[in-house]
């Protein structure tokens, strides 16, 4: 019995700064429903998901290195190999062949 108030009171340690008792897990959905999203991180995504668009569109036409992409998509290279590399950690595209020169390598949809 004594272990049962142990780990009730372990579930209800958690509080807002107004002292409400939050359940254990569910302190992000509180804020969350609180405080709502902040219009940067909706910006961002907004962002992020035009971007990724672009390239995927780009990619559609086969398979590409990072001055193509960029060329294309109106990107700096800096931004085009940052974002490229988040959609190839992510599954979207993944690393084709090198080229002719042994320079660059070439990016694909992962379909």
């Amino acid at each position: 019995m004594k272990e049962d108030n142990i780990e009730e009171k372990t579930i209800l340690s958690y509080y807002t700064a107004e002292g409400v008792p939050v359940e254990k897990g569910k302190t992000a959905k509180y804020l969350r429903e609180k405080q709502g999203i902040p219009e940067r991180v909706k910006e961002n995504l907004k962002e992020y998901n035009q971007i990724k668009r672009k390239i995927t569109e780009v990619l559609k036409e086969g398979d590409l290195t990072v001055a193509q992409i960029a060329e294309k998509t109106g990107l700096s290279r800096p931004d085009a190999l940052y974002y490229l590399m988040t959609l190839v950690k992510y599954g979207s595209v993944k690393v084709g062949e090198i080229d002719d020169m042994d320079e660059y390598f070439t990016y694909k949809l992962n379909k």
